[in-house]
């Protein structure tokens, strides 16, 4: 099934170019780093809403619509109250594991869809359920109409470099299912080819807890602890302040803010107080190599 999700992932992809920031870059001297870990949304790849699941709700309804009908499904009556059914499912799914402790959950959309879709049909807004098989390419179909992505400029000659280097390449990403396939779709490599360590993968959907909550940061700490990597050998490596350097850095990563893309650069200077600053800031992807100078 994942030659075929790849495939609509192509489909509906097309080339984004980042907006520049305001902010310089700022690079120093890493050379005591053995591994870099990377988010994905916003830093490997250009994302056309910022986030995973950040999207203009203004623009939701008919994107959902859409989905629908990519998959043989019509739907009657508003979008809006569709999306509304979308939105209830996952905010009870959250509640439900804010209750049992999880400060920031997160949901497996596949299953979202299948409880949205049933309780559409419930509501007669769908004649019948949209099958189980199809339920992932409806959650790809909505995916890609709300947030488009592509590949950050220089990614793939970034990671080769750091391969060769020896370094060890590592994820803590917000993600559903769809987001690994999404390399293999738009630069047909998948993340062994590029260097990712499968050990070293730490998606929010699997886990259920999202960033910025510390549990990906501590699995990701441990998984590199048992590869005899410190955290003070690892750089972190995100667009978002609150999301990816302040949790990177309470488990002891040196970070990276990556200030690309306008779209995704969360600096959030309201929330900032005194916490930790990023020990570099770089605006593309080539600039982290060279700082890891005893590795290349």
């Amino acid at each position: 099934m994942s030659k075929s999700l790849e495939r609509i992932l192509r489909a509906a992809s097309s080339p984004l170019t980042p907006v520049p920031t305001t902010l310089a870059p700022r690079t120093l001297p890493l050379p005591d780093v053995r591994a870099v870990v990377f988010d994905i949304y916003g830093t490997l790849l250009i994302s056309g809403s910022g986030d995973i699941g950040l999207a203009d709700p203004t623009s939701r309804g008919a994107a959902l619509q859409q989905a629908l009908a990519a998959v043989g499904c019509h739907l009657n009556g508003a979008a809006d109250g569709a999306m509304t059914a979308l939105h209830e499912q996952i905010h009870q799914a959250h509640e439900q594991s804010r209750a049992a402790g999880t400060a920031f959950p997160e949901v497996d959309i596949v299953e979202i869809w299948r409880q949205t879709t049933d309780h559409l049909v419930t509501a007669g807004a769908l004649a019948q359920p949209v099958p189980a098989q199809q339920l992932p390419q409806l959650a790809i179909e909505f995916e890609t109409r709300v947030n488009p992505v592509w590949p950050m400029p220089d990614m793939t000659t970034t990671l080769a470099a750091l391969q060769t280097a020896g370094l060890v390449l590592g994820i803590i990403s917000n993600a559903q299912f769809f987001t690994p396939l999404l390399f293999p779709a738009l630069v047909h490599k998948n993340l062994d080819q590029l260097g990712f360590d499968p050990e070293l993968r730490y998606y929010s959907y699997v886990h259920r807890r999202a960033k910025p909550g510390p549990e990906l940061y501590q699995l990701a700490a441990e998984g590199l602890a048992a590869k005899s990597i410190q955290p003070s050998a690892v750089l972190y490596v995100g667009n978002d302040m609150r999301n990816d350097i302040w949790p990177a850095a309470a488990v002891g990563f040196r970070t990276a803010l990556f200030a690309g893309d306008q779209r995704s650069l969360r600096l959030r200077s309201a929330e900032a107080d005194a916490r930790a600053e990023p020990d570099v800031i770089v605006t593309q992807l080539p600039q982290i190599p060279p700082m890891l100078s005893s590795k290349l």
